[in-house]
């Protein structure tokens, strides 16, 4: 592990006060990240894992949610908070709830936020190349991104399900689709990486004729994410019983009180 991804094993909390215990519920994109980090930090003493994809049903990930934070909150008793490895995620996060731990968010959109170390970051990259598809370690462990791959797996489906030509409509309508992209964007926290894995990736972006970006992350915002560091510009510390929802301004999430 590189020395950017070196945790210390005791921080202060938000105030000044003991390393809250956390449990951790995130998307299996994040496993290497969270898991590399999770060994250097005692205060976390459960990590729950979702699958990856929910986020393209909204509702599914509200319900996988809120059932995971009712879980952990049952099982795991010595724990002052719960923090979740998402961003908002078309809106997934919203209505969800604790009844006796705190809720931690971070201020992000989606899981690349993560990675990249803060929205402004992710912002600044987007606003200068908005034709981009992210890439990373664990995005292409656990799904099948845009590249030849993906492209021979869905005709095989759709083929099998709706015979040939109504296969090759249907992929001509997801490349189509695919042409508001133009760059291929691989971001990692040096764990997970693997030469294969890069030159998948670029096999993907020469394939869909897109350009190439590597970029090396920055692992101080899921550091502090897990090590309870969480200062109100770059998260949101619901109180049990109250829910994040969008703020629709820069600050991407706020509360919303019970009942709202």
């Amino acid at each position: 592990m590189s020395d950017t991804m070196t945790m210390r094993s005791r921080v202060d909390g938000p105030l000044g006060t003991c390393t809250p215990r956390v449990a951790v519920i995130a998307c299996r994109v994040l496993e290497f990240e969270i898991e590399a980090m999770q060994r250097h930090c005692p205060n976390v003493r459960h990590v729950h894992w979702l699958e990856q994809g929910l986020h393209n049903d909204p509702e599914k990930l509200r319900v996988s949610l809120q059932q995971a934070v009712d879980q952990v909150e049952r099982d795991v008793a010595d724990i002052d908070a719960i923090v979740l490895g998402y961003g908002a995620c078309s809106r997934g996060i919203e209505g969800v709830t604790t009844q006796r731990c705190q809720l931690v968010v971070t201020r992000a959109h989606d899981c690349i936020t993560l990675l990249l170390g803060s929205r402004h970051a992710y912002a600044d990259y987007v606003a200068e190349h908005p034709g981009t598809y992210w890439y990373s370690p664990g995005w292409n462990k656990h799904h099948i991104p845009p590249g030849p791959e993906r492209y021979e797996k869905r005709l095989a489906e759709y083929t099998a399900k709706y015979g040939v030509e109504n296969a090759l409509y249907l992929m001509e309508t997801e490349q189509h689709w695919f042409h508001t992209y133009d760059r291929a964007a691989y971001v990692h926290l040096t764990v997970g990486v693997t030469d294969q894995d890069l030159q998948y990736t670029r096999n993907c972006a020469s394939w869909l004729k897109w350009n190439y970006d590597e970029l090396a992350g920055d692992p101080q915002l899921l550091t502090d994410l897990l090590a309870g560091r969480w200062d109100d510009d770059r998260f949101l510390v619901l109180e049990p019983g109250h829910t994040a929802t969008l703020s629709n301004d820069a600050n991407v999430l706020k509360a919303a009180p019970p009942g709202s």
